[in-house]
């Protein structure tokens, strides 16, 4: 059995070359990921530090008598936070029997067979890390929040950051009779409070991440409608409506209103957002939200500069066959939590 197993023992089987197989794996598509707002980084330690400067101390200077005293300039103060990376893990098997199938055929032959095999199933786990990365980081764009998988909050960033979320507004999608510009003025308000919140810190634009129901009141609201009629960016929206609805985009429509571009996120396999919810989010800020990698708990990977994912085969207890494990050492955050504006379509 020994002589059976002892393929493993080759550098195909390496957690380098392991790891490099795992990354040519096509992913999920996913549209978090795919809009670049995460930055990625690495790092080489088990725990990652966030600096944040205190807000500049600027304020309007009142005259004063000359030669007497002025006003006294505050200064600011750095906070540096401490974050434990998470650890996520699967676990897997190759078993005895699977092998005897395959070692009849030569070493060559039966390493490639079980490169193949294992690459299947590896292929399996990165759709599962893919949907996790996307959970996370959706829920860091809508909650400010990194939540695990049964919702339990591992880090709290508008506590970390000392920051307090915007009160929830109210779109009224669903007046039947909305008043004059009503929608347009409430877009307006959100507009300033985004630019408020970021204060002095440059964005390119706003993205409006809508749930089904809210998306579906807003596309039919007289506003919307009245906006678009007799308007060649009419064509434009219905073409989207069409165009956007592909499994390979992740939405299903999109539309630019109101100096706001609104799509209607695709969910599924539990991650997604509230049917009747609508998140906003800056576009073009740097460093506002970032995804840092930490090494695994390998002794080859002490000290190493941390991945996206990695995997390793070693074996059983009495040469039962082979145990494949897969893991991520990842955080997903937000450096600027109160600039995430949550709406409600009523």
């Amino acid at each position: 059995m020994a002589d059976a197993l002892d393929i493993f023992n080759q550098n195909a089987f390496s957690v380098t070359t392991m790891a490099l197989g795992m990354r040519e794996i096509k992913y999920v598509p996913s549209y978090i990921g795919a809009l670049g707002l995460f930055r990625t980084s690495t790092i080489d330690t088990l725990d990652f530090t966030i600096e944040k400067d205190a807000d500049q101390n600027i304020f309007i200077i009142g005259s004063s008598p000359r030669g007497g005293v002025g006003q006294t300039f505050g200064k600011n103060r750095r906070t540096l936070r401490k974050l434990p990376v998470p650890h996520f893990q699967v676990d897997d098997a190759i078993y005895a029997d699977e092998v005897q199938s395959v070692r009849a055929f030569g070493d060559a032959i039966a390493t490639e067979r079980l490169v193949d095999r294992i690459s299947r199933r590896a292929g399996e786990v990165s759709n599962s890390f893919a949907l996790t990365e996307e959970y996370h980081r959706l829920k860091v764009v809508t909650t400010g929040q990194m939540l695990d998988k049964d919702g339990t909050v591992l880090f709290d960033y508008y506590a970390e950051m000392g920051e307090s979320a915007p009160s929830v507004i109210d779109m009224d999608l669903d007046n039947a009779s909305p008043a004059r510009g009503a929608l347009r003025i409430k877009c307006a308000a959100i507009v300033r409070q985004m630019a408020q919140a970021l204060d002095g810190i440059p964005y390119s634009g706003i993205l409006a991440l809508c749930g089904d129901a809210f998306w579906d009141q807003l596309v039919t609201h007289s506003e919307v409608e009245k906006t678009y009629i007799n308007w060649s960016a009419a064509q434009d929206m219905r073409g989207n409506l069409i165009q956007m609805n592909s499994t390979t985009t992740g939405i299903y429509g999109a539309m630019s209103l109101f100096d706001i571009q609104w799509v209607n996120y695709r969910g599924g396999l539990s991650v997604g957002i509230g049917t009747n919810d609508c998140y906003f989010i800056p576009l073009g800020t740097p460093d506002l939200f970032k995804t840092v990698y930490a090494p695994a708990d390998y002794i080859e990977t002490v000290n190493t500069m941390g991945q996206r994912l990695y995997s390793k085969v070693y074996r059983m207890q009495n040469d039962k066959g082979m145990n494949m494990e897969f893991q991520s050492n990842v955080i997903h955050y937000c450096s600027r939590p109160r600039v995430i504006i949550h709406a409600t379509m009523t």
